[in-house]
Formats: C-alpha cells, structure tokens, sequence
C-alpha cells in the first residue's frame, strides 16, 4: 500500500500497480527464482514483474522488468489478465502479459538468483511459487484450451 496525503489533509491508503509477463517459448514459460534478500516470497519461483515506475506506462514496465530480471529483449503479445484482487500480495493490482523473448542480452538482476525455462506439462510444485503466479500460469493453460476471451479480469 501507498500513503498519501491529499490537500484536505485527508490521509488514504493506495494500491500499487504491478506489471508481470508469462514468457512463453516452444511450450516451455520462463520462471525467475526471487532473491533471498526480498521480503515477500523469497527463494521461490514467479513470473518476471514488478512495480511501475513514476513515468512510464504498463507496457513499457513489462518489457523493462523482463529485461532487468531474465536478460532478455521481448515483445508483448497480448495483455493476458488484470487482477484488481484487493486480497493479493500487498493488494497490488496486477496486469499480467503474454510476452515472446526476442534474444538473451544480459545478465539477471539481483532481485533473481536462477532463471530457467520450465516445460508447461513439467512445472515446480505449486508450493515453490510465489504470490498467485502459479494461478496465473493455470489460468493461461485453460485459455490455451478454450480460447476464452482476453484479457481476464478477476
């Protein structure tokens, strides 16, 4: 949650906007292992993301945070989901993207210590994820069945 304050001095809670991409190759996702040193969920694995900065738009916080946490360039594919869920990690409002890597460029952060592609038939245990990404990535193996239609709000 964000403090503010606003002019008539009333104090509000705010939620934070939060970007994250299902990077998906040949049937295989790229995962991100989080970091020991990070307060929520370390050591487990998630979905590339992260919050927005001050002056840039959603899209562009996508392809930054792939880049930052995977080392790859990528283009976006589609806006896949919203998730407006109050009740999820830090109440974040979270927008998750459809994202296809273009090339391995650079190293990881050090919000990562392991990045690794994962075939979708053979994923780490639902315990080993972070936040709801692993609902994430099951919501996205429905769609590649039904083709519902996108993106998804919660």
């Amino acid at each position: 949650m964000i403090t503010c304050f606003f002019e008539n001095k009333r104090k509000e809670y705010l939620r934070h906007v939060a970007a994250g991409a299902m990077v998906i190759k040949d049937e295989k996702i790229l995962l991100v292992k989080r970091a020991l040193f990070l307060l929520a969920d370390p050591g487990k694995y998630c979905l590339p993301g992260g919050y927005l900065n001050h002056e840039e738009i959603i899209s562009q916080a996508v392809i930054r945070e792939v880049k930052e946490e995977t080392g790859y360039e990528a283009r976006i594919i589609s806006l896949f989901r919203i998730n407006d869920n109050p009740e999820r990690d830090r109440g974040n409002v979270d927008f998750i993207y459809l994202v296809k890597p273009i090339k391995k460029i650079a190293k990881h952060d050090e919000e990562v210590t392991e990045v690794k592609w994962f075939e979708l038939s053979n994923l780490p245990d639902p315990k080993q994820f972070a936040f709801d990404h692993w609902e994430n990535i099951q919501l996205y193996l429905k769609w590649k069945k039904e083709k519902f239609r996108l993106p998804v709000f919660k």
